[in-house]
């Protein structure tokens, strides 16, 4: 699966209850449900950079499958994880959340559970 490119937010689902569940910051909270953030993925193999880009801040993390990484969660913590590939899905888990990322047709989807909320992001390629 290509995920290179740059993908817009279009649509999001649960987003506030997701952020609460992760125990991000209110200040967080009410900042990000304004904004529609830009990412921009690179895929070389097996190696995938990701930076995400607000208004704000832009933030880069950078793993690759089947390896720990570290990420920075939206409200600057840091986060360990390993990302899987699974039937074209990227499949990234930390003791805080399971994330998958897949593409569909010409939308990048995104679904975040932690414990019982679940996020929906969709972006399209600009």
């Amino acid at each position: 699966m290509d995920f290179n490119g740059t993908w817009k937010v279009y649509e999001e689902e649960n987003l506030e209850e997701f952020l609460k569940a992760v125990d991000a910051p209110q200040m967080i909270v009410k900042m990000r449900k304004e904004v529609k953030p830009v990412t921009v993925i690179e895929q070389n193999g097996k190696d995938f950079t990701f930076t995400l880009k607000t208004p704000v801040c832009t933030k880069t993390h950078s793993f690759s499958i089947g390896k720990e990484s570290e990420i920075t969660g939206v409200d600057g913590r840091k986060i360990k994880c390993t990302v899987r590939e699974e039937n074209g899905k990227l499949i990234a888990v930390s003791d805080k959340f399971t994330s998958v990322r897949e593409i569909q047709g010409d939308e990048l989807i995104e679904t975040v559970t932690a414990g019982s909320v679940t996020f929906i992001c969709k972006s399209k390629r600009v």
